[in-house]
């Protein structure tokens, strides 16, 4: 599953491949994993979740990354590992790349999402459930890229993170307000998006 965007800025100093975990056991049991209390230690990959690194890394169709950057949660982790084993890297970790934190919804049921995304629609600073402001996923993504454009220069960076903080990022980048997260198609689990470059 390929999405590509045409470069935002004529100024990017690299490309980026903004990857979406394999599928997990929180997807699996149809639970919301996205404090660090149990999604680093816990709710890896599942077993169609290894296939389908298995099968993205034989058949890989994107530009070869240099560097493999990837939230400090069980499930980006194990797929950060996968990526980088293929092209010989050591992966790092960016808390910043984490999922979005859903608050009192921890736990429950992933058919609590609609609801909070229904809130994202009309305000990017509501807190209910306290759920992260839209804005605050956003500055955080933002700056993992603004921080490897000033250090780096013409990598080609994976960032392995979560869906929702992915869809903001590409919102944000896309200038499009951030209560429009949702419009775009959803990002599939070990789906890439490549950016920038």
């Amino acid at each position: 599953m390929s999405n590509t965007l045409q470069p935002l800025s004529d100024h990017w100093r690299n490309r980026y491949l903004l990857m979406r975990h394999g599928h997990s056991q929180a997807n699996q049991q149809g639970v919301i994993v996205s404090s660090p209390e149990r999604g680093i230690e816990n709710f890896g990959l599942s077993e169609y979740g290894e296939q389908q690194l298995s099968q993205l890394v034989a058949d890989w169709q994107w530009p070869v990354p240099t560097r493999v950057v990837h939230s400090d949660f069980l499930r980006t982790t194990q797929t950060a590992a996968r990526v980088a084993a293929r092209f010989g890297l050591v992966p790092s970790v960016d808390k910043r790349l984490r999922e979005r934190n859903f608050g009192e919804l921890e736990g429950q049921g992933d058919d609590h999402y609609p609801s909070v995304w229904a809130l994202d629609a009309e305000d990017a600073e509501h807190r209910h459930h306290q759920v992260e402001a839209l804005s605050a996923v956003a500055q955080r993504m933002q700056a993992v890229i603004a921080d490897w454009e000033q250090q780096v220069s013409g990598d080609t960076i994976l960032l392995v993170s979560h869906g929702d903080p992915l869809q903001i990022l590409l919102t944000a980048l896309a200038k499009k307000p951030l209560t429009q997260h949702r419009e775009q198609p959803p990002l599939l689990p070990a789906s890439i998006t490549q950016v920038g470059g």
